[in-house]
């Protein structure tokens, strides 16, 4: 579901690995852009995918019973999102959006902040990293442990499959952007290290036992040891 010294202020980053910079902007996974028909029947899917979800839990859904809520023919759901993964990927973009943009563009310590004259300037609230990445671990837990179950789903609906999403790609990236500003040694490693504590499949099994209040407070301490 990823730029200056401090997180995502323009549209530069530090290099990956070396390569050229990969604006956080660019990382955003793009609303999608299809005819006014289709894009009825995919609000109506997701809607329904959504209800049907809430009232039954994820993996007692069937796709049949998506596609049967929504009014659409089975064939075409699954043209369309793949398999309930997918479906659950579509489901999230819209949350996941809305962190980006916190991120990219709302007040500290979790997006750059404003200016002191409202204009470019540098920013008259800005957050030092450490705080930023503290923010955005608090802010993840919030959206992860809303929808836990959908975010594990599509997380591990095949080997890989956290990794290879737009949307792991940017929190890397702005986690990488931050922990090089802190003066990490190695901030791509360390944004990975970081972001496996925040895996679906990782706080869906400590849940039980630490509960959210620790596995929150665990995960915003390794962030700002981290930056440290």
């Amino acid at each position: 579901m990823a730029h200056d010294d401090n997180g995502p202020r323009s549209a530069s980053a530090i290099p990956p690995a070396g390569g050229e910079a990969v604006p956080l902007e660019l990382l955003r996974t793009p609303p999608p852009g299809e005819r006014a028909d289709a894009a009825r029947n995919r609000a109506a899917v997701l809607e329904a995918a959504a209800r049907l979800f809430a009232e039954h839990g994820v993996e007692a859904v069937s796709m049949d019973q998506v596609a049967a809520a929504a009014g659409v023919g089975k064939g075409t759901l699954f043209r369309r999102f793949g398999d309930k993964a997918g479906l659950g990927v579509a489901l999230l973009d819209a949350r996941e959006r809305k962190l980006q943009e916190a991120i990219l563009r709302g007040p500290a310590p979790l997006g750059p902040g404003g200016t002191a004259d409202g204009g470019a300037g540098e920013p008259a609230d800005r957050a030092a990293p450490a705080e930023r990445l503290a923010a955005f671990v608090d802010a993840y837990l919030d959206y992860l442990l809303e929808h836990l179950d959908l975010v594990r789903m599509s997380e591990t609906a095949s080997r890989g499959a956290r990794y290879r999403v737009g949307a792991y790609r940017f929190w890397h990236r702005h986690t990488a952007i931050l922990l090089a500003a802190a003066g990490a040694a190695d901030p791509e490693h360390d944004a990975h290290a970081l972001l496996a504590a925040l895996a679906a499949e990782h706080v869906a099994a400590l849940l039980p036992e630490l509960g959210e209040e620790r596995i929150r407070a665990g995960a915003v301490a390794l962030a700002v040891r981290l930056a440290r």
